[in-house]
């Protein structure tokens, strides 16, 4: 996980408008947010996003 896809989880986070488990309202955000490279992340890489938001690591 790059230092970009890590500032459009934070900066959706920070938004306050979803559970960050609800993959599919992230995506959807993401998307209305134009962060289109997060939207292609969460497709390939689930587990690692959720190992992200539950330890704060990679």
């Amino acid at each position: 996980m790059d230092n970009k896809i890590k500032e459009h989880i934070l900066k959706i986070r920070d938004t306050g408008l979803t559970n960050m488990f609800d993959l599919l309202m992230v995506q959807r955000i993401a998307h209305d947010m134009e962060l289109f490279e997060l939207v292609v992340y969460l497709e390939d890489h689930r587990d690692e996003y959720v190992h992200f938001i539950l330890y704060g690591e990679e």
